[in-house]
This record gives C-alpha cells, structure tokens and sequence, in this order.
C-alpha cells in the first residue's frame, strides 16, 4: 500500500476520495450495476457513479434499505439515474431472478460491480449448501456475472464503447488456505477458519476477474476485467485516530472501485489488481492462471 501521503503512479493516493478520484470524468449514458450498494463502501460507490451522471442499478439484500439510500442521494443530486432490486448472492435463485428483473428493464450494462461481501463469519452453509463466505463473496458473483455477459458484450458492441467488470477483493486474499482453495472440502466444517475461508473468497474475486479478461482477449471482446483492495486496513486500523473522519471511511474506501470503473487511464488495464487507486501486486496465487482455470471450471459446475 502506499504510505502516508505519497501519490502512486496514478496521481492518487490511500487518501484520496472517490469524489477526487473522478473529479471531471462524464458518466452520463453509462449503465452499471452495483452489488451490497445499501450501506458502507456500497452506498458510497452508488452515490459517486450516480453524481457522474451513470445511471445505477443498486443489488441490495434488503430493498427497503437500498430505498433509503436512494432517497437520501437523490436529495443529494435530484437528478440521480438510480433503480433498487433485490438481490441476495446467498441464493442462485434469487441472482438469477435479479438478472431477470434487470433485463426486464430493458437497460445496457457497461459497468458491473461485484462489491457486497461478509467476513469471517461462523461456519454455515448457504441457501444452496455451500459455505456461506465462498457463495456470498464469489459464487454467487460468479453466476451473476455469467447471466449478465450477453448484456455487457452487446453493450460493448453496440455502443462501441468498453465495458468494466470491478471484482472488490482484498489483501485478505493472502490469507487463504495453504493450497489456496481447498476444492475438495469447501463445505468439510472440520477444516473450516473463518479468516483463511475469508482469503479463500478473495482469492477467488481475483483470479475469476483474471480468468475473465484471459478469456474476454481470446474472444477479442472490448470488456476489462479487474479487481482491488478498497481499503479496509485503513477502515480498520485508523478509524479510532483523531485525524480521521470517520464518516471519510467509506469515501476512501470507495475511491479505488470509483477509479477502476470509470478512470481514463484504466482504459485498456484488464487481469490487474488495484490498491489505492494504483496498479498493485497481489499474492503468488492470484497470478496462477492453472488455479484461475481450475476455480472457473469448478464454479461452473457449482452453478450448472
């Protein structure tokens, strides 16, 4: 991560907020889809693509919740494009019905951003058996972005312009099981650690988005597929600091998916991990395209 205050090749730095990171940048005539967008560094990610004129479809698990949220950004900016539909990546069902919902609305799609997640939590399975924390944080992104390509590619297509999937990770990624992802026991309890599963999904979110942008290049298809640590280490080891504002967490905390969406200079970038509004280097594991290969063709398996 880059210290203090210093600015990365980018001209940013941990400091900078997801408002300075896309100070100028028009997103008007943008479509894009953000998931867990009713609190933290969701809502904040919302708030700045709708202040960018994109229009933005919130995926919340509870949509009175998300209804709130819009209603306090719309007093914000009483022009904001946003829609609320309900999703919960717990459950395929309930994915897939959220893609069903957003083609209904007959919408392109140039920006996807998988962003809800949960963290180290107890041991339990999800609504389709399988461990909570690797449904939550990449199956059931997993399955959203596969039910989503046929739009992002049209779109992509049609517009000409290119079309961004943001996978929001974490160096947490590094702290995944010895083997990386433990294929033949991710329901096997007596394994189970709430931190290593936790890397366990974050290694995940990057190697899908690599293994994306791998295949995105052979199809010679104009989408980017990245993914970023948003911050958290800052969220949670300075948020008692007097120097910090906390209510600032989550504008820092947003700044790198903002930057990964919609920057200029992100145009072209594609199977790279962020930090700080900077190209970073994640974990050995993340780079291994075999590994990549493997969770894709196990992730389909999961979702068939």
């Amino acid at each position: 991560m880059w210290p203090f205050f210093r600015k990365g090749g980018s001209g940013f730095s941990w400091y900078s907020t997801a408002e300075e990171v896309t100070d100028g940048i028009d997103a008007s005539g943008l479509t894009a889809i953000v998931t867990g967008a009713s609190s933290g560094i969701g809502t904040e990610t919302t708030r700045v693509l709708a202040l960018r004129g994109a229009h933005v479809v919130m995926g919340v698990r509870n949509v009175s919740a998300g209804a709130t949220v819009k209603n306090e950004i719309l007093k914000e900016i009483p022009n904001a494009q946003i829609d609320v539909l309900e999703l919960d990546l717990t459950s395929m069902a309930s994915v897939r019905k959220f893609a069903s919902d957003f083609k209904a609305m007959n919408l392109p799609l140039n920006i996807l951003i998988n962003n809800a997640g949960v963290m180290a939590t107890p041991f339990s399975l999800s609504k389709d058996g399988i461990e909570l924390q690797f449904a939550t944080n990449h199956v059931g992104h997993f399955l959203l972005t596969d039910l989503l390509l046929e739009n992002m590619k049209n779109t992509s297509r049609e517009s000409n312009t290119e079309g961004r999937i943001v996978n929001v990770s974490s160096e947490g990624h590094k702290f995944a099981y010895r083997e990386g992802i433990l294929f033949d026991k991710i329901n096997d309890q007596s394994v189970y650690n709430t931190i290593a599963a936790y890397g366990q999904s974050k290694l995940s979110n990057i190697l899908h988005a690599n293994e994306l942008s791998r295949r995105f290049k052979e199809e010679g298809v104009e989408i980017t597929a990245n993914s970023l640590h948003p911050g958290s280490i800052i969220t949670n080891l300075l948020r008692h600091h007097s120097f910090l504002d906390g209510d600032m967490l989550p504008q820092l905390g947003a700044a790198t998916t903002c930057y990964v969406a919609l920057h200029p200079k992100v145009r072209g970038v594609t199977g790279r991990y962020f930090c700080d509004s900077n190209l970073y280097e994640p974990g050995a594991r993340a780079k291994d395209t075999d590994l990549g290969k493997k969770l894709w063709d196990f992730s389909m398996n999961l979702i068939s």
